[in-house]
């Protein structure tokens, strides 16, 4: 067995002669027939019934224990996950959906350290369904730690986000780097018929006309359903030389009963309990999407800390302040608190002013009806506009005295 634990083509019967090139369509996911299942010996398997062979991926991640199987492409709508996992064992917690263009992932949270002992995709000769099939079983933590990792064959994963175009370079140019929150494998919070990825992604797209027909330049960091790593959020501001950075959520948080529209700024130290609970919630979306952070550096992330405070911090909070008043201003309604500080990883430029904006919180019946009326939408979109072209305003009024 390799380092890493991958299968890039699909395993056929000897009869079978379909190459996986000619398997371009999209593979409906079965869920009446798939199952995860405990047997003896430390053994789990995991079935899943496909309407057609693709070409998929295996391989494990640590700290949390992960299995990943990535699928080039399966549909997982109507699927839920309680419908493969009827309950946990040593697979914790199931998910699966859009992973980026062209692809999907599956992403099984394991209670102890486990390693594929079979893996096979058998394609059926008359009918063409295909069903995959993963056993795994227990191991040391050593054995899997050393086996553990992303694969690094770049033919899976490079451009799977092209980066915007850079913008002209103009001396009167002013770019606005909007950030829906979430998307794809990781819907963020859900209540009903309401997904926050997909009420982030609208509310940005009609954010953005709103900005561009005031002749501001807009890049978003994703304009579909596609999952986009936090780290690679931030980095899309910079690659679009971006002059301020909105992340966009609508959460929903039980702790302290949270309502009303709410602007985060960066901080080491959150301003309560329900904060820092909502700001380690938003900062493990990468580990929800089954990616590996074992290269992560604290030291790197408490360096941009102290950057942001020099020159940056200022600047975002008063674009918190000027965005949390220009929405008070048009009804909100607002947070008893709306204006907090907390370590949200996607606020860690050190040279792009940035705020996290909750719109409202699923959770309360309130913000929810409001999230679903459009027209409470479009005027919480045309107060945004006001506070950033309000913003931009005074930050170039300042910036001669800052630099002083």
């Amino acid at each position: 067995m390799r380092h890493i634990l991958i299968l890039f083509l699909l395993v056929f019967g000897p009869a079978n002669t379909v190459s996986a090139q000619e398997l371009t369509a999209l593979a409906r996911v079965d869920s009446a027939p798939s199952m995860i299942e405990d047997g003896w010996f430390g053994r789990t398997h995991l079935t899943l019934h496909l309407s057609q062979g693709v070409p998929f991926r295996v391989f494990m991640l640590d700290e949390p224990p992960r299995l990943v199987v990535d699928f080039r492409e399966a549909d997982w709508r109507g699927v839920n996950a309680s419908d493969i996992l009827t309950e946990p064992g040593r697979i914790t917690a199931l998910r699966f959906g859009a992973f980026q263009p062209g692809w999907s992932r599956l992403v099984a949270d394991l209670s102890e350290p486990m390693l594929p002992e079979v893996i096979a995709m058998p394609v059926g000769r008359d009918d063409g369904r295909a069903i995959l099939e993963i056993t795994l079983k227990t191991t040391d933590q050593a054995a899997f730690s050393a086996r553990a990792g992303t694969p690094k064959d770049q033919g899976w994963t490079e451009a799977i986000v092209a980066p915007p175009a850079q913008p002209d370079a103009k001396q009167d140019r002013f770019t606005v780097v909007l950030d829906p929150g979430h998307g794809g494998i990781d819907p963020g919070a859900e209540r009903g018929d309401v997904v926050e990825k997909d009420l982030m992604l609208s509310f940005a797209r009609a954010l953005a006309d709103t900005l561009r027909r005031d002749e501001i330049e807009v890049v978003l960091t994703r304009d579909a359903d596609i999952f986009v790593a936090l780290e690679h959020r931030v980095a899309l501001a910079h690659q679009a030389q971006g002059d301020l950075f909105i992340s966009l959520h609508a959460d929903s948080l039980s702790q302290g009963g949270a309502k009303g529209a709410t602007v985060y700024i960066l901080s080491d130290q959150a301003s309560d309990a329900a904060t820092e609970h909502l700001a380690s919630r938003h900062n493990r979306s990468d580990i929800i999407a089954g990616s590996d952070l074992t290269g992560s550096d604290d030291q790197v992330a408490s360096v941009l800390l102290d950057l942001a405070r020099q020159e940056t911090e200022p600047r975002s909070a008063m674009l918190a302040d000027t965005l949390a008043k220009s929405m008070a201003e048009a009804g909100g309604p607002m947070n008893r608190r709306p204006l907090r500080r907390a370590g949200f990883s996607v606020l860690k430029s050190a040279d792009i002013p940035s705020v996290l904006l909750e719109l409202g919180f699923l959770s309360s019946k309130r913000d929810l009806t409001n999230l679903r009326d459009p027209v409470w939408r479009a005027i919480m979109v045309a107060a945004l506009a006001d506070g950033i072209r309000s913003w931009r305003d005074a930050d170039a009024a300042r910036a001669a005295l800052v630099r002083q």
